[in-house]
């Protein structure tokens, strides 16, 4: 069996083609969704990019792996202690590990382990390659090394092929030769107005606002031109649109090489392929601007098409499904793999259970099924836990990493799907609904780790000093906002976290 996993960092499903996105940003994507099932309703359950392949690839929760944040004891796997055998578990039951163990000659491209320090990521693999710009790289320093590879393993019969880029997250990256194709081309879906954006730049804040596009400044980075640092109006909202949808774009293109070669080889029909991300992307929504810094439905949900032979073609499905699941739906659609022995010090066949459920019949079928509900965390720019269920996503902030956010924000999805109406006072019951589904999911989940006398994550991270991306910030960026006419804001962020104002980086 040969699969190619093709990994987009930060892809947004409604900024493609085959998830009604009017542009033509994917049509490369777009052919293999034609040829494969798209899952609509599909979610990271841990964000953003370490917690999320963390999760992706142990099959586990971060409540359970321990992996939820950017920096700190809480960026870790956690340890398995004494039940450690002389190869730990990850190793061997991690999803590229369950594909060796299936009979597959394993390799990635990427450098997500360099760029976090995940080297547990790279457990499983045959082979690793590592550009070597830690997340910086264009489309076009990792497309050869695909290639090569395929052309040097053109005669194998099992293979699992992780490619991996970066191109639409910031910064944005394209290289400049490829010009800027929406340019001239208005925006799809045109949802910000003058008094919105007017609004956001005055009120909402934190790192990654519109006036502080990049961070906690507007400092321009020579190094890369296309990406806006600073959203002063409607003009300037597009642009950063436009440059987002141009990374879509240019991966597509790029990708599109390795779908040619595939043809190009004879083995396209026979190949399976996964292609999704890590998570998706703020374009203004909730005031934050080119950040996954939330657990809500813009930054958790992303997309997945699986091309799978033999089973449905331009078929979509709908129901809750998280990313954790695609590893026992790999086992399922290979028909199950080799069990390792047993440890020898715990005597178990596996150190622990998967949290994912199997999809590999809507796989097959095309047809509809899933969750009743998803519980989505993020741990690294704010400390919130989300639950999408039915039309709607209740949030429920308890770090607002410097956003002021409300301790409980609910959205009607259907009616408002770019999150601009906080209903949570208009709709308490809805909100009580939320708490209780999230309530019962974190007693569940706490009740197995007991055996280990584990603390809940989310709270070990606001123990250690809150999340990853907004230690050290405060008192800095306080004077910053009163230096540009935000001193209730100032104020306000003084009063929610004084604290924080003894450290400045």
């Amino acid at each position: 069996m040969r699969i190619l996993c093709v990994d987009i960092d930060t892809l947004r499903p409604d900024h493609l083609g085959c998830y009604g996105y009017a542009r033509n940003t994917s049509e490369n994507i777009d052919a293999i969704a034609r040829d494969g099932v798209r899952f609509n309703d599909y979610y990271c359950s841990d964000a953003p990019c370490l917690p999320s392949r963390a999760a992706l690839v142990s099959g586990r929760f971060g409540i359970h792996n321990g992996c939820i944040n950017h920096g700190g004891v809480y960026a870790e796997m956690r340890p398995e202690g004494h039940d450690r055998a002389m190869q730990d578990g990850f190793g061997r039951f991690s999803l590229p590990a369950v594909m060796r163990r299936a009979g597959m000659h394993t390799a990635t491209i990427s450098s997500f382990a360099d760029r976090h320090g995940a080297w547990w990521f790279n457990g499983g693999f045959n082979e690793c390659y590592n550009v070597g710009k830690r997340g910086l790289e264009p489309a076009d320093d990792v497309l050869p090394i695909a290639l090569k590879w395929l052309d040097d393993n053109k005669e194998r019969k099992d293979w699992f092929l992780h490619v991996h880029v970066w191109d639409p997250h910031i910064p944005y990256r394209t290289p400049e030769k490829y010009g800027r194709p929406f340019e001239n081309e208005p925006l799809p879906d045109n949802w910000m107005t003058k008094e919105l954006l007017e609004y956001q730049r005055q009120h909402c804040v934190g790192a990654h606002s519109a006036c502080e596009v990049n961070g906690y400044s507007d400092e321009p980075d020579a190094a890369h031109p296309r990406q806006i640092t600073h959203v002063r109006d409607l003009d300037e909202f597009k642009r950063l649109v436009d440059e987002y949808d141009t990374g879509v774009w240019y991966a597509d293109k790029r990708l599109g090489e390795i779908f040619d070669k595939l043809r190009e080889q004879g083995i396209y029909e026979d190949t399976a392929i996964i292609i999704s991300s890590d998570h998706g992307e703020s374009l203004g929504e909730l005031g934050s601007y080119c950040e996954h810094g939330e657990a809500d439905a813009i930054v958790t949900h992303i997309p997945m098409i699986i091309k799978w032979p033999g089973c449905a073609k331009n078929a979509e499905s709908n129901g809750f499904h998280y990313h954790l699941d695609l590893l026992p739906t790999l086992i399922d659609l290979l028909g199950g793999v080799p069990e390792f022995k047993a440890n020898r010090v715990t005597g178990k066949a596996t150190p622990f259970n998967y949290d994912g459920e199997s999809y590999a019949d809507l796989v097959r079928t095309g047809e509809d099924g899933g969750r009743e509900y998803l519980v989505v965390s993020q741990c690294a720019h704010v400390c919130q836990r989300g639950v999408r269920f039915g039309n709607w996503m209740y949030i429920r902030t308890y770090h607002d990493g410097y956003h002021l956010n409300e301790a409980d924000e609910l959205f009607n999805l259907k009616e408002d799907p770019h999150e601009q109406h906080n209903v949570a006072k208009e709709f308490p019951e809805v909100c009580w609904h939320g708490a209780w589904y999230l309530e019962h999911w974190v007693a569940e989940n706490m009740l197995k780790n007991i055996e280990h006398q584990e603390v809940d994550p989310l709270w070990g991270v606001i123990h250690d000093g809150g999340p990853f991306h907004c230690r050290g910030y405060l008192a800095n960026y306080c004077e910053r906002l009163e230096q540009t006419g935000r001193t209730e804001e100032a104020e306000a962020l003084r009063r929610r976290h004084p604290q924080d104002l003894k450290e400045s980086y």
